[in-house]
């Protein structure tokens, strides 16, 4: 919605257009089978590709094996701060994320377009006298 749309074709052998696919949910309904193994497939792949130890008890959570440490360095306090802070990064996100869900399943519009939504109970006082539009 906010970047437009790409010209062509998304699928040239299902003939299917950029300019077809909605925004928001409603893009989901239009992922043909071939593209649902696809991303099946690539996240299977990630995860069997890790190439983790067997034992579970000798890995840490997040750590990739890289030494030292990509980002950051041999300093536990640092580590700490970090991972403190990619959590919190990630629960706002996902806070987020699901606002636009609701939203989008409420209104039809990931971008909360009110006037779709004629139920809402902030037009609860629309219509008496005296009332402004916002």
């Amino acid at each position: 919605e906010v970047a437009g749309k790409f010209p062509g074709y998304l699928s040239t052998s299902q003939k299917l257009l950029f300019s077809d696919i909605p925004n928001g949910l409603a893009a989901i309904s239009k992922v043909p089978l071939a593209g649902w193994i696809q991303i099946f497939g690539y996240c299977a792949y990630c995860e069997i590709s890790a190439g983790y130890d067997a034992d579970i008890t000798k890995r840490t959570p997040g750590d990739m094996g890289w030494n030292p440490p990509l980002f950051s360095g041999n300093n536990p306090d640092t580590k700490t701060r970090r991972l403190n802070a990619e959590l919190a990064n990630g629960r706002l996100a996902m806070m987020a994320t699901m606002g636009m869900f609701f939203q989008d399943g409420l209104t039809g519009s990931a971008w909360g377009d009110w006037a779709n939504y004629t139920d809402s109970p902030l037009r609860a006082f629309e219509n008496e006298l005296g009332v402004q539009e916002p």
